[in-house]
């Protein structure tokens, strides 16, 4: 049996916590950052996890991660 091919873009873009959770970063955070305020771009640096349905494929997309 071949290994499986890791999906690139999703390896760029999740990781997993040592229980096995989804780690992922915050959208909105890339431009048009004049009008959003201070207190909004802080909680855009926090860490987020996907959702228990989200995760189940994107584990499947990151199998030796």
């Amino acid at each position: 049996m071949p290994k499986i091919k890791t999906h690139r873009g999703a390896a760029k873009r999740f990781s997993l916590t040592k229980s096995g959770k989804v780690k992922r970063s915050k959208a909105y955070k890339s431009h048009i950052l004049t009008k959003k305020s201070t207190k909004r771009k802080r909680n855009l640096r926090k860490i987020g996890y996907a959702s228990d349905a989200d995760a189940a494929v994107i584990k499947k997309l990151i199998p030796y991660k």
